[in-house]
């Protein structure tokens, strides 16, 4: 039998107001009616105009099979947040179920079939499909609960904030301690898929360790001195992440040492157990406090001792043979940058031949002269006109004066150069050196009048020289002469 329903009866008798109010859900999804002769449908809370338009449909249907479903069967309770989609929401008596479309409430008329489907970010949790039963119940229970990602693994050196731990849509945003920073995603988001965007985070240690050097040092050397000694406190570095270092290097000498005149860097290198370096670099300043340096006399010759013109430094001064020096033997390089003493000369030797002993004679060429004294009985003597022969100008070159003394007192002379001794002085010489008055005789004493050598024949000059070469103050001679480049023509 077919009942002619108004849309307003229709509505009472599907919708049960019992079943609106239990389940308190602000109406969000299409409720399909199908015309039963036609076989289409429409969605009248789509299109409130086509409501009333079409005010009779045909429902195969007792109103009162409606009212006692309505009255009876208990409402469908989903727990959670979640969409319950109405499969079959009538009963026909004569025939099979007719799938009637979704509507805006859930039905609960006996044979309902519901399709549950949860939202975005949650899962369901129960089977996806409930029946309603004679025993007026549903098949099942279902729950919409909120999806959750895996817990968040802490970074080392660091940490993690999240606004809702981990569930679907909770933003979690890392940090890291003092010191390291942040490598990968700050921010990740838990997502519908269970995942967490972006990259694993880490701390790791980036900043390199700290250290600092101390000022520059500055430091003036010693007198006669080309070097200083510096102290300083060495740096200690100082980590940002953990305070941990494993090595300290330094460039240059270390604290306590000499070192030369000029600019010094010093440079020490720190390194953290992430082999991040730090370094710090600083300047050791030594300074030598200079006079104006000083020249050897014009046919003479300067020693100094340091530098040559370091505050300190002493430089001695000699002539060449044949030249006595006159002004200061030495002088010092002080303080004020000024050299003590005058300064010297050399000027051609003025011996004296009128002193009246043979001592003051020989005080004369002391520290200043070599003598070779040659003494002969006549001056026709063999010996004596060879030797004369045999004398060259190397004898000069070794600051060697020869000192002739020929013949018997009181017929006796002596002569140095040009100048002529007095036979009495002459006398004096053979008398203090115990030279022999008959016979041919060779005397070679050095600088201090010490008598080194004697010979009862001639000497060759290689004798000589290699005799001669071999005293102490004629090897400082002989290079003192190479750096100015005197030699024997």
């Amino acid at each position: 039998m077919c009942i002619f329903l108004t849309s307003e009866i229709l509505y009472d008798l599907l919708f049960c107001k019992k079943l609106y109010s239990l389940l308190q859900v602000k109406p969000s999804f299409r409720f399909h009616i199908f015309d039963m002769a036609s076989g289409s449908g429409y969605s009248p809370l789509e299109d409130d105009e086509d409501v009333y338009a079409r005010n009779r449909y045909k429902v195969n249907l007792s109103v009162d099979m409606l009212k006692l479903q309505c009255n009876h069967f208990e409402s469908l309770k989903i727990l959670g947040i979640g969409i319950l989609y109405v499969v079959n929401s009538l009963k026909r008596v004569d025939g099979p179920y007719k799938r009637t479309p979704q509507g805006e409430y859930y039905k609960n008329v006996l044979g309902t079939r519901c399709d549950i489907r949860c939202q975005k970010g949650y899962e369901l949790h129960g089977p996806q499909q409930l029946i309603c039963q004679s025993s007026k119940r549903w098949s099942g229970k279902v729950l919409c609960k909120q999806k959750r990602c895996p817990t968040l693994s802490m970074p080392t050196n660091g940490g993690f904030k999240c606004l809702d731990g981990a569930y679907f849509d909770s933003r979690c945003e890392y940090y890291c301690s003092p010191g390291y920073q942040l490598k990968g995603d700050r921010i990740v988001t838990c997502m519908d898929n269970k995942v967490w965007s972006g990259r694993p985070a880490s701390c790791v240690d980036t900043e390199p360790p700290r250290i600092q050097c101390p000022s520059v040092k500055e430091k003036t050397a010693e007198p006669n001195k080309l070097t200083a000694r510096v102290f300083w406190d060495t740096p200690e570095g100082r980590d940002t992440a953990d305070g941990i270092l494993t090595d300290v290097i330094l460039k240059g000498l270390p604290p306590g040492s000499h070192f030369p005149e000029g600019d010094h860097k010093i440079q020490y290198t720190v390194f953290d157990r992430a082999e991040n370096k730090g370094t710090c670099k600083f300047l050791v300043k030594v300074r030598v406090r200079r006079c104006v340096k000083l020249n050897a006399p014009d046919n003479g010759y300067i020693k100094c001792s340091g530098d040559g013109n370091n505050y300190g430094a002493t430089c001695e001064f000699s002539c060449i043979g044949g030249y006595e020096l006159q002004g200061s033997p030495a002088r010092v390089c002080q303080y004020n940058l000024g050299w003590s003493g005058v300064e010297p000369s050399c000027a051609p030797m003025n011996l004296n031949v009128n002193v009246r002993t043979a001592a003051a004679l020989l005080d004369q060429f002391y520290e200043k002269r070599r003598l070779l004294i040659i003494s002969a009985p006549t001056a026709a003597n063999f010996f004596y006109r060879l030797q004369l022969g045999m004398l060259q100008c190397g004898l000069d070159l070794r600051h060697v004066t020869v000192v002739e003394l020929v013949g018997i007192f009181p017929a006796q002379i002596g002569r140095i150069g040009v100048k002529l001794l007095p036979p009495s002085l002459a006398l004096q010489l053979r008398l203090l050196l115990r030279i022999p008055h008959y016979s041919f005789s060779i005397v070679v004493m050095d600088k201090h009048g010490m008598d080194k050598e004697r010979y009862p024949f001639p000497a060759t000059p290689a004798e000589l020289f290699a005799l001669i070469d071999n005293f102490p103050l004629r090897k400082e001679e002989m290079k003192l002469q190479a750096e100015i480049g005197q030699s024997c023509p």
